[in-house]
């Protein structure tokens, strides 16, 4: 039970994060985005980088309905995992620091939900 509670929780965090990052580096006017996002290849790579954060918390989602309460994972959607990245990892990183530190972690987080469904 706690395993699949931690992996949840984990794989949960990382791409919420990635998704909210990825998100806030979108809508920030042009003069604002960082360097990089002024090519249209760097802007689109940030909006994969949030899709593939989306779809994993969907993944994390459903491994955490699967393995867990239901209302675990609800919960976890609309308080914890926003509440984490707001007051923790963005006041920490920042929206682009963090997307850099998250794609990989998202990664891992994929095929750790894949090795332990």
């Amino acid at each position: 039970m706690y395993e699949a509670l931690y992996l949840f929780l984990v794989t949960g965090v990382v791409s919420m994060s990635a998704a909210l990052s990825a998100g806030a580096l979108n809508k920030l006017p042009e003069d604002q985005r960082p360097a990089f996002m002024s090519s249209r290849n760097g802007l689109v790579a940030v909006v994969m980088a949030g899709n593939l954060g989306a779809l994993t918390l969907i993944g994390a989602l459903a491994y955490g309905v699967r393995h867990l309460d239901w209302w675990i994972p609800v919960s976890c959607l609309f308080v914890t995992f926003p509440l984490i990245h707001m007051v923790v990892i963005q006041r920490l990183l920042g929206d682009m620091k963090a997307l850099f530190v998250m794609l990989p972690l998202v990664v891992v987080s994929i095929g750790a939900l894949y090795y332990f469904w």
